[in-house]
């Protein structure tokens, strides 16, 4: 077992942990998706439906073990099935992380793009050394991820749930400090670009086309 899981297994656990109302809504709409006696493969849905609501209770999106247990138990399986899920998968939290978590894509498409500029614009705006660390005010923790599937638009950085693309330094610094003070912008392009829309705008098929004439015209 790696320093990582060590750690997020031994340290910070609470004791115990209970599905809040907003999430047993969900579950019961999980459930219905999976037969009598198939319901251990909704373990990832549930598995993040816990750390969102640790997130929202909390303000830090995590997987504590005592969860774990309880998905376990709600899913008729054995707790080692959970944990072994919740290990593998980098999605999954197993220890507090700030208010809002950053996870750049440091792959070759998004380090070709620059990426190496927005670790370091992360690092200096919220006051941190390297990956796997929080600011001293619990409001950032920067994480490295693999591909995050928006290659085009890169480098891309993932903020909680969502995507900010086409970033550089001073945009990245722009934007943290947007979260900081409590205005975030919306997700995706930070260039104002449409979807993967070339970044110079569309290059084919930008002439109209005229209509066909109606049956019957000359």
């Amino acid at each position: 077992m790696n320093e990582d899981v060590r750690t997020g297994f031994e340290a910070f656990q609470p004791e115990t942990f209970a599905f809040d109302e907003q999430s047993e809504a969900e579950i019961e709409k999980i459930l219905r998706k999976y037969p009598p006696g198939r319901q251990a493969s909704a373990v990832l849905p549930l598995l993040y439906l816990v750390q969102n609501q640790m997130a929202r209770q909390t303000g830090s999106g995590w997987v504590p073990r005592a969860a774990m247990d309880v998905v376990a138990k709600r899913l008729e399986m054995p707790p080692i099935r959970v944990y072994e899920v919740a290990t593998f998968y980098t999605m999954f939290q197993l220890r507090p992380v700030g208010r809002f978590h950053l996870q750049v894509c440091t792959t070759t498409p998004c380090w070709l793009r620059g990426s190496d500029k927005v670790v370091a614009a992360c690092k200096q705006e919220a006051g941190i050394r390297g990956f796997g660390e929080t600011s001293a005010d619990g409001l950032f923790t920067l994480s490295e991820v693999e591909c995050l599937g928006a290659c085009v638009n890169a480098p891309v950085l993932q903020i909680n749930n969502d995507l900010y693309e086409d970033l550089d330094a001073e945009r990245t610094i722009a934007l943290l400090q947007a979260f900081r003070r409590g205005e975030p912008p919306p997700p995706g392009s930070t260039i104002g670009r449409i979807g993967s829309a070339p970044e110079g705008g569309p290059m084919t098929l930008i002439s109209e086309i005229e209509p066909p004439p109606a049956p019957g015209a000359e």
